[in-house]
C-alpha cells in the first residue's frame, strides 16, 4: 500500500514535485504538494489499537472531527482508499481497503519546532498560542464521564502503564535507580494531591483537551498559530486537566532550551484563563509528558534500525527521561 501511494496516479489532484513520505510510530503521512494524506499504521501499543480496518476508519473520522476545533482550515475529509483491478486510489472505485485523513498541506518550514531552531519564535507567537489555548479550553467539552479521567484513579492507570511500558528499556535509556526514584516521587504526589485533583474536577477543569501539544504539532503562519494532530484514540489521554496541555508545550520548550519562552507561556495562559491554581499541577504534568515522550521515542528502538539511528533515538529518549527525573524532584 505504501508503495502504491508513492505513485501520482493514486491521487485525484495533480502531484507537484513528487510525493514525500513522513512516518511516525503510528502513522504514514503522504505529502503531494497541495494536500497531505494521513494513514494509521495497523499497530497495537496497548494504549491504542489500530489493528482492524474498522478501528482505523472510526479513529480517522474522530480525528477529523476533533482537530477541526483548533485547525478547521487544515482538516478536509476522511476518505476511503479503494482497490480496483489491483490498483489503489484514494476516493476511487472498488472496495475500501484502507482509510485516509485528507489535510491541506502546509510548508514544513512553518512548523514551530523548525522555527524555534532558527530563532523565529518569540513572545508574540507564544502569547498568541496561550490566548488560543485559554479560549479553546473554556469551550472544550466536559461531562461527568470526562471529569472522571482527570481523577487520581485514572491518572494512576496512566502512570502504571507508563512504568510497565518503560520497564523493558531500563538500563538502555534510564537507570534503575532513576526509574525507582521518579516512580516513588510520582506515586507520593498523586496520593497526597487527591483533594486537588477532585477540586479541579468539580471546577470543570477536566475537559477534552488537545493531549499532544508539542511544537511539532503547531504551524505558525503569518504569526498566527494553527494547532493540529490532537489525540483521538484514547480518552485517558485526551480527557485531562486543562493544565496538562500547557504543561506539555512548556516541557517541550524546556527540552529545547527555551526556558524563558516556557515560563512566558505559563504566565500568559494563567492571565488569559484566570486559572492560577494550575501552577500546582504544572510540575506533575511536565513530568508526565517528558516520561511519555521518552517512552514513545524508546519504542522505536524495537524497529529494524542501523546503529547510528539507534544511537540518536536512545540519546533523544534519555534526554526526555532526564527531564522527567528533574521535574519529579519538584513534586512534594
Amino acid at each position: 500500500m505504501v508503495e502504491a501511494l508513492m505513485k501520482p496516479e493514486a491521487y485525484d489532484e495533480k502531484v507537484t514535485g513528487g510525493i514525500k513520505l513522513i512516518q511516525t510510530h503510528i502513522s504514514w503521512i503522504f505529502l503531494t504538494g497541495k494536500y497531505a494524506y494521513k494513514i494509521k499504521k495497523p499497530v497495537n501499543f496497548g494504549f491504542l489499537d489500530f489493528t482492524t480496518l474498522e478501528s482505523r476508519r472510526r479513529y480517522i473520522e474522530l480525528e477529523l472531527e476533533l482537530n477541526r476545533r483548533l485547525c478547521p482550515g487544515i482538516y478536509l475529509a476522511a476518505l476511503p482508499i479503494n482497490e480496483k483491478d489491483g490498483a489503489l486510489k484514494i476516493g476511487g472505485e472498488g472496495e475500501a481497503v484502507e482509510y485516509a485523513l485528507k489535510m491541506r498541506q502546509v510548508p514544513q518550514d512553518r512548523l514551530m519546532d523548525r522555527l524555534l531552531e532558527k530563532g523565529k519564535v518569540g513572545r508574540k507567537e507564544i502569547g498568541a498560542i496561550a490566548k488560543m489555548l485559554a479560549e479553546f479550553h473554556s469551550k472544550a467539552e466536559t461531562s461527568d464521564e470526562i471529569a472522571g479521567f482527570g481523577g487520581p484513579e485514572k491518572l494512576r492507570i496512566n502512570w502504571e502503564e507508563n512504568f510497565s511500558q518503560v520497564q523493558p528499556f531500563v538500563g538502555q535509556v534510564i537507570s534503575m535507580e532513576d526509574f525507582d526514584s521518579a516512580k516513588k516521587k510520582i506515586e507520593c504526589f498523586m496520593e497526597g494531591s487527591r483533594a486537588l485533583f477532585e477540586k479541579r474536577a468539580q471546577q470543570k477543569r477536566i475537559r477534552r483537551i488537545h493531549g499532544d501539544l508539542h511544537s511539532g504539532n503547531i504551524f505558525i503562519i503569518s504569526g498566527k498559530p494553527c494547532i493540529f494532530d490532537c489525540i483521538e484514540f484514547n480518552m485517558r489521554f485526551s480527557c485531562l486537566d486543562t493544565a496538562a496541555d500547557v504543561a506539555f508545550l512548556s516541557m517541550d520548550l524546556d527540552s529545547r532550551k527555551q526556558v524563558e519562552l516556557s515560563g512566558f507561556l505559563v504566565d500568559k495562559y494563567m492571565h488569559y484563563s484566570g486559572d492560577f491554581e494550575m501552577i500546582k499541577l504544572l510540575g506533575f504534568y511536565k513530568c508526565y509528558y517528558a516520561w511519555v515522550r521518552g517512552k514513545v521515542t524508546a519504542f522505536r528502538l524495537n524497529e529494524n534500525l542501523d546503529e547510528e539511528s539507534r544511537r540518536k533515538i536512545a540519546e533523544s529518549s534519555r534526554k526526555y527521561f532526564k527531564l522527567a527525573l528533574d521535574y519529579s524532584r519538584w513534586l512534594k
